[in-house]
């Protein structure tokens, strides 16, 4: 596909500086993220510059492309670049004004001020983009507040001293409790107290998780395209993390018996991230059954299987789990408010102990007030009845988007997946679309579309938009189709060049 003469045009960064030696005990990924985070602050890579090809960096400097790859995907969740697959990738950090007068730590000068020619010199940060249907998450505010605010002072006036000053490493034993009766009734997972263990969220059972799983040589598998933060959690610990091709079923299991030496493996087999495929139970046996000929373990992330809109949803993939290999994140960050900051993971019965030992020596722990709260909240049915609520709002929600999704298709089909459930769906973008012009559109009017081609490593999808709209009212989402179908008519009238 033929790129526009507004993406030619952009600025071609230069990495062909001397580049410094790692420092002691600096892993592949974080020596090339430093680099370029670097030249970034320093302005040597400014506003706008493009950076090379994963493919051309990791020849230049002679390291792997998954490497390459995972710095390139820490630099762009920072915010320090933007872009995707087909339009590249670009420098959009907004750096405040004062870091440039204090300067990078280790700097000669740090701390003196510079003077304004120094300052002049210095590329202008760019407009921060305004993001069109990028709202996955929760909305606080149909969140029943008052009920929430009144346990929270229950639970002040009811907690002990020795309850504030005994920090339980799985957390608090009264909220694992009410967890697991909740996920023995909504995700038919048949688990006792002593297997939960509680979180900050989904990203805390992953980290902890390769804490524990991991040794340098291993090797983990993750979906492609797939969740944006599993790779660079995984590859803090093994720099053996491999994408496998989803199919129309989800995680591949054919693909990934191709694989050696496999010790983890994470999967979305509820929703799957970010296409919203639903793995059938038949694709669940069938990975179970290798996982434990394999002798790996499974991280099950159900990251938004409360909301299903036309049907029941299917049980988890840990309910199915005989050989209690499946170790099933969930959190209510995203089932109630994101600064909620309480997940929780139910693990295989021979890690119980080493995840309440990670937890103790990470120190990470949760305000024992909310546990209390959280308890509370779902023992006397305040947390189904929100559920419910919330369902049948995003399903309204749902429904929207789809009818401006279909007015901005004109005459074409609307081919979408995974509107079924969860907090987005992804818009297969009609014949014709140039998505790199859309996307090139929509930054040069401030805004900002989440490809699929984001998500993934190495497969190459047809063309197709991630669309958010939870955690937007009525009048932002008409507002925001209203600024789409303006992209795809200016897209539309300036063809790609031949």
């Amino acid at each position: 596909m033929s790129k526009p003469l507004s993406v030619r045009k952009k600025q071609e960064s230069s990495l062909d500086l001397p580049q410094d030696s790692p420092r002691a005990g600096e892993s592949k990924q974080s020596w090339v993220y430093r680099q370029i985070q670097e030249r970034i602050l320093k302005g040597v890579l400014a506003s706008g510059a493009r950076l090379p090809s994963t493919r051309s960096l990791s020849q230049r400097w002679h390291v792997s492309r998954s490497t390459v790859e995972a710095a390139y995907d820490q630099l762009r969740g920072e915010g320090y670049t933007t872009g995707a697959v087909g339009s590249g990738t670009y420098v959009s950090a907004v750096i405040p004004d004062n870091f440039f007068r204090r300067g990078l730590p280790g700097d000669a000068g740090s701390g003196a001020v510079s003077g304004p020619s120094t300052l002049r010199a210095m590329p202008l940060p760019p407009a921060r983009l305004e993001p069109l249907f990028a709202a996955r998450t929760a909305d606080a505010a149909l969140f029943p507040m008052a009920t929430w605010r009144k346990g929270l002072m229950v639970s002040a006036q009811r907690v002990t001293p020795d309850q504030l000053a005994n920090e339980e490493s799985q957390g608090w034993l009264a909220l694992r409790e009410q967890i697991a009766r909740y996920l023995g009734a909504a995700r038919g997972i048949s688990c006792d107290a002593d297997q939960v263990v509680i979180l900050t969220g989904i990203r805390d059972g992953l980290d902890l998780s390769a804490r524990i799983l991991l040794s340098r040589q291993d090797k983990v598998l993750v979906e492609d395209p797939g969740y944006l933060n599993a790779m660079p959690l995984f590859s803090q610990f093994t720099s053996r993390v491999v994408p496998i091709a989803i199919d129309e079923h989800g995680f591949s299991v054919a693909r990934a018996r191709r694989q050696r030496g496999v010790k983890l493996v994470h999967v979305t087999p509820a929703h799957q991230s970010p296409t919203g495929v639903t793995m059938p139970v038949s694709r669940r046996l069938e990975l179970l059954a290798w996982a434990e000929q394999a002798d790996c373990w499974i991280i099950e992330d159900d990251y938004d299987s409360e909301f299903n809109y036309d049907s029941a949803p299917l049980a988890a993939l840990k309910s199915l789990d005989t050989a209690d290999r499946v170790i099933h994140c969930g959190s209510f960050n995203k089932t109630m408010f994101n600064a909620l900051r309480i997940g929780y993971a139910v693990v295989p019965k021979r890690w119980v102990a080493a995840f309440a030992r990670a937890r103790h020596t990470t120190g990470r722990s949760n305000s024992m007030i909310e546990q209390m709260t959280l308890a509370g909240f779902l023992e006397d049915g305040s947390f189904a009845r929100h559920v419910r609520k919330a369902r049948a709002v995003y399903a309204q929600r749902r429904d929207l988007v789809l009818d401006l999704l279909a007015q901005a298709a004109g005459g074409e089909a609307l081919r979408v997946s995974g509107d079924q459930a969860g907090f987005h769906l992804v818009w297969w973008l009609p014949a014709g679309v140039d998505i790199a012009a859309l996307l090139d559109k929509a930054r040069a009017k401030g805004l900002a579309l989440q490809s699929v081609a984001d998500y993934c490593r190495r497969v190459v999808l047809p063309p197709g938009l991630v669309i958010g709209y939870s955690g937007q009212d009525e009048p932002a989402l008409r507002r925001q189709g209203a600024l789409l179908r303006g992209l795809l008519a200016d897209a539309q009238a300036f063809p790609p060049m031949p």
